[in-house]
């Protein structure tokens, strides 16, 4: 990895971008909202059919109105109460194929799978901010004053209640849910078990949405982190409001929640990633104080792993079998 640190300097580095002085009672307030949500969801049965699962379409209402989307994947006949997984998907796509839970599904876990706000899949976006609507999500409100504009805020939130609804299910035994995830998945995954402590285990592939500042700093043209470039090039030319734009990315920056991890949790790093750089997941990684598992990938980038699918589903064995 040449334009980023040696492995020995990524396991001792703990991140640069600023914490808001008032991060974790940000974050109270938004569980505080959550509670304001109503756990009542809605199933409709979907077009895909399977012998061995069965599948909807699942839509609950989240914080601010958005009606939010997410595939559940049941196994059929199920007598027992039985492991959950939650999964997150990557920047701008969807939940995917309903093909892909079906291994899962027969070792007989529920899978919930969410749409994020407004990107590929099913779930509205209604968040309503100043500011421009072009190059992404990470900028999405962050010309209000107010953090709890920022479009990440909910998605986060929308994490902890698909989580919640997946947790009251009767057929789930609550001591036995994962969630999982890669590159925004991946990040998504962290903020549901920082903020949702009952979850397990955690799988967490190349996370995005960390270390902004960091970044920023490396050469992020043409990375997952480009919008800033253009905010700065196109919204905030001279820079003025460079101290102000880092500070309040801060609250949607993970490596500030992964401290309240209390989940196992098995982390996946290309040390030629150079859409999410090695340098940016290490400072989320670094932090995390609950029992932990690095797979680092010497010659990947931010790509198909191969062979951690395997060690995923070996993480995850002893939520079928407890």
């Amino acid at each position: 990895m040449k334009f980023d640190m040696p492995l020995d300097q990524l396991k001792e580095y703990m991140g640069t971008n600023p914490k808001p002085i008032d991060f974790d009672q940000f974050w109270d307030r938004g569980l505080r909202d959550l509670e304001n949500q109503s756990m009542v969801y809605e199933l409709v049965p979907s077009e895909f059919k399977s012998g061995i699962a069965d599948c909807f379409h699942l839509y609950f209402t989240g914080v601010g109105g958005a009606r939010i989307h997410c595939q559940l994947v049941k196994p059929k006949n199920q007598e027992d109460k039985g492991p959950g997984l939650i999964w997150f998907h990557g920047y701008h796509v969807s939940s995917g194929d309903w093909v892909d839970k079906l291994g899962y599904a027969a070792e007989g876990f529920t899978i919930l799978a969410m749409d994020c706000r407004g990107q590929g899949g099913l779930s509205e976006d209604h968040t309503q901010a100043r500011g421009t609507t072009l190059k992404g999500h990470i900028i999405r409100g962050i010309e209000e004053d107010n953090p709890e504009k920022l479009y990440y805020r909910n998605v986060f939130l929308d994490t902890v209640q698909a989580a919640r609804i997946l947790f009251s299910m009767e057929n789930v035994d609550e001591e036995r849910v994962g969630v999982q995830g890669a590159s925004q998945g991946g990040a998504l995954a962290v903020v549901c078990s920082a903020l949702e402590p009952r979850i397990k285990k955690t799988a967490a592939v190349y996370p995005f949405l960390s270390d902004y500042r960091r970044a920023w700093d490396l050469d992020i043209g043409n990375s997952a982190y480009e919008e800033i470039h253009y905010y700065f090039k196109f919204i905030d030319p001279t820079h003025k409001r460079e101290a102000e734009l880092f500070n309040k990315l801060g609250y949607i920056d993970i490596q500030h929640l992964a401290g309240r991890i209390k989940s196992e949790v098995l982390w996946a790093v290309g040390m030629e990633d150079n859409i999410c750089p090695p340098s940016t997941q290490f400072a989320a990684y670094n932090k995390i104080t609950s029992p932990k598992q690095l797979a680092v990938f010497y010659e990947y980038g931010h790509e198909h792993l191969r062979t951690f699918g395997d060690r995923v589903h070996s993480f995850f064995f002893e939520l079928m079998n407890t």
